[in-house]
């Protein structure tokens, strides 16, 4: 986990990045344990800048724990240690993750009408939407100028929404064949699977590809 490395530019940056994208989770957390929007926020947003201030992940790589896990833990020790629930304020010093503005933006969509789910059960359902959501990130990033319509034509076809989308259909908006368009969105899944493999690998410590598969797997099984 290179955000745990050593400090340094590289080392900050890797950890900011993993906090920002990992933000969501643990704000829906706090969202599901009853917090009001105000407060979930400045809690998420005062933890995190903990994380970046204290060098939290060494103590993840110590334990070899999950990143995942380990910010879960972290962040109830944080509560119970910190924070009043009934007098929250913003300590986050003036490093700002998420504004409030886009917190209530996603507040529908990350909170859930489910209500058999309990906050660590919610918690790890986003985490996994956030981990999907930065690999395609990732990867959108990959292209640019006239394949950026290339990759949002057959994007559908890595995220379950192609049911409506057909070979026949991306290849008369390409202008490929068919046949063309199969073999780019095999070398599209191809290449997803590779960035996936790095995401999980960068919130696992020293992991092996054991581990990273055990992960996959265990991140697909929440999201059914």
């Amino acid at each position: 986990m290179l955000a745990g490395g050593p400090e340094s530019e590289q080392a900050a940056q890797a950890l900011e990045t993993l906090c920002r994208a990992y933000w969501y989770p643990l704000f829906a957390y706090l969202r599901y344990r009853g917090y009001t929007l105000h407060q979930a926020e400045d809690l998420t947003q005062a933890y995190f800048a903990q994380v970046l201030a204290k060098n939290y992940l060494a103590a993840a790589d110590r334990a070899r724990g999950r990143f995942r896990t380990f910010l879960l833990s972290s962040m109830n020790h944080f509560l119970s240690n910190q924070w009043n629930r009934d007098h929250a304020q913003r300590r986050g010093g003036r490093t700002e993750f998420i504004s409030l503005e886009q917190a209530r933006e996603h507040e529908a969509g990350f909170l859930d009408p489910d209500d058999s789910l309990t906050p660590e059960r919610l918690y790890e359902k986003r985490w996994a939407e956030a981990v999907l959501a930065r690999v395609l990130e990732r990867l959108r990033s990959e292209f640019d100028g006239a394949s950026v319509k290339r990759f949002e034509v057959l994007k559908p076809f890595l995220t379950g929404e192609s049911s409506e989308h057909t070979y026949a259909a991306a290849a008369r908006q390409l202008g490929m064949t068919e046949q063309a368009v199969k073999s780019a969105i095999h070398r599209l899944r191809q290449r997803w699977q590779e960035l996936m493999r790095e995401e999980i690998a960068h919130t696992l410590n020293a992991a092996t590809a054991l581990e990273v598969d055990t992960e996959i797997r265990y991140l697909i099984s929440v999201l059914e």
